[in-house]
């Protein structure tokens, strides 16, 4: 079976090369997502969590090579999961979520990842892998509904741990990418859209964000 198919059909892994599984939870997913919207709309953004085809679009530039993977926003662990399929090892995962009703259950899903209970603006202050740097940084996060000033400190917060050449990855509802080309510019990245998905409902993008010069 291939990566995409294995992400395709919605099962949730353990730690990679474990070969354990844990039961199909796509249900309770998306009951977690709604009553998580319910209480916060602004923080989740949807009512329901991405799809496979959304996780899969998400990953497909990342594998066991890319080494650490810092994961913003995992929610209930779509692409927490996709991660795994595409062979990054569970140890090397640091997952950043700040909902409290999510956070119990990604440490039960994957007790080998880094888990943090935090708001993802302050990961510049957060030690995260001592002298090491991340090759990539996935975020599930609802830029949109932020302010500048918030997306900037979590990019500025993001390649702080990321290595030169590493990449972050974000995906939005929107036409456009939802950094402003004015904030890319002034903290020296550039943005190239990758993918677009129409199974994801709603229709969603996907868009790579890396370093055009060195941040200060």
């Amino acid at each position: 079976m291939t990566q995409d198919a294995m992400i395709d059909a919605d099962t949730n892994f353990g730690p990679a090369g474990s070969g354990k599984h844990f039961c199909n939870c796509r249900r309770s997913d998306n009951l977690d997502f709604f009553l998580a919207w319910l209480a916060n709309p602004l923080r989740v953004a949807s009512i329901i969590p991405s799809s496979n085809q959304l996780a899969r679009a998400i990953t497909k530039e990342i594998s066991g090579s890319t080494g650490l993977v810092l994961e913003l926003g995992p929610g209930t662990g779509v692409f927490t999961r996709a991660l795994l399929a595409r062979g990054v090892a569970e140890q090397d995962l640091i997952l950043i979520e700040s909902g409290a009703e999510f956070v119990g259950r990604l440490r039960d899903q994957f007790p080998s990842a880094q888990l943090f209970q935090r708001d993802a603006c302050s990961l510049r202050t957060i030690q995260l892998f001592g002298d090491r740097k991340a090759g990539a940084v996935i975020s599930g996060l609802p830029l949109l509904s932020m302010s500048p000033r918030k997306v900037a400190a979590i990019l500025r917060g993001a390649f702080h741990h990321l290595s030169v050449d590493g990449a972050f990855y974000q995906f939005t509802y929107g036409a456009r990418c939802p950094v402003p080309r004015r904030l890319l510019d002034r903290l020296g990245l550039r943005a190239v859209r990758i993918s677009t998905t129409y199974a994801n409902l709603p229709p969603a993008s996907v868009y790579r964000i890396t370093r055009r010069k060195t941040l200060h």
